[in-house]
């Protein structure tokens, strides 16, 4: 535009508060992860489990249907707290694939380009940008895990009524928190890698390496050393422990490898299993902060 017609003027419009001025990051992410068809449809097939165990409750409320055939609901459908649990042994670990499509996607490309002195250029911290980029996984997180949780958890009340839905609160809210602390595991492991490990495949794999061998490293210190102490090195260990805690007593013990997750709780003390969970978000956060810099000196 030309300087001497003079049309030109600043930006009179509505101001968008700056405590949520930080959300504008998500919102632009959403539009670039709508274009990974990988991801996308890997999330649609994420809620085929949900819609699963939305048919056993229904099924097992269905006298005729369970009848015909010849099944036994008290045996075959209990939709009880190990109902619950294996429902998220199955969504969470559909959850480790979704943070490892959409993870390195999120903050590794503004390191590629240079691109964080930019963004912390504007209104906003270095807190409200990792919160930004992390909001986004969380939200798809939670709509594949504790968001459907709780949905089946009101359909099953609206079938046994309010004095089923009173006497298992617990259930209700091992499926909130239980789930919200594996997001935030995840999250802050998945925003690690993407940070430290820029190519985008890589840091996918490291999400898998880590997972599935944590698992293998934990069984095998165990049987090397005959110890116990083995499993906090295996996520699926603590994160079994975690969950059985949340769960509360009717969540039984016998739940052995429920679905992708060592769901059997003991082995190790509670205490060392959350403070495993908090030690690993810490030091992922702490190789945020390393990273995540307005102003990068180079040697």
């Amino acid at each position: 535009m030309a300087v001497y017609k003079r049309t030109y003027h600043g930006y009179d419009g509505p101001l968008t508060s700056e405590r949520w001025r930080f959300l504008v990051l998500p919102r632009y992410t959403f539009d670039e992860m709508r274009k990974n068809r990988r991801l996308f449809h890997f999330f649609m097939f994420c809620f085929a489990w949900p819609l699963v165990c939305t048919g056993f409750v229904y099924m097992n409320h269905n006298v005729s249907l369970l009848r015909l055939l010849h099944l036994n609901a008290v045996q075959f459908l209990a939709v009880d707290a190990n109902f619950f649990l294996i429902y998220m042994g199955v969504q969470c670990f559909l959850g480790v694939f979704v943070a490892a499509f959409g993870g390195p996607s999120l903050i590794a490309p503004d390191l590629a380009n240079n691109a964080i002195p930019l963004y912390l250029s504007r209104p906003f911290s270095r807190l409200e940008y990792v919160l930004g980029k992390a909001s986004v996984l969380m939200i798809l997180l939670s709509l594949m895990t504790w968001v459907p949780g709780l949905l089946l958890f009101l359909l099953e009340g609206d079938f046994s009524g309010a004095s089923w839905m009173w006497a298992n609160l617990n259930i209700a809210s091992g499926i909130f928190f239980g789930s919200w602390v594996w997001i935030i595991l995840l999250t802050c492991q998945a925003l690690a890698y993407s940070t430290w490990v820029r190519m985008k495949h890589l840091s996918a794999a490291m999400m898998f390496i880590v997972y599935f061998g944590s698992s293998a490293f934990g069984a095998a210190v165990n049987g090397i050393l005959h110890t116990r102490w083995g499993g906090l090195l295996d996520i699926s260990h603590i994160m079994g422990s975690v969950w059985i805690s949340l769960f509360g007593e009717t969540a039984t013990k016998s739940v052995r490898g429920a679905v992708f997750f060592n769901i059997q709780g003991g082995g190790t003390p509670l205490w060392t299993n959350w403070l495993m969970v908090v030690l690993i978000c810490g030091f992922c956060l702490r190789l945020l902060n390393r990273k995540i810099q307005a102003v990068e000196v180079v040697k």
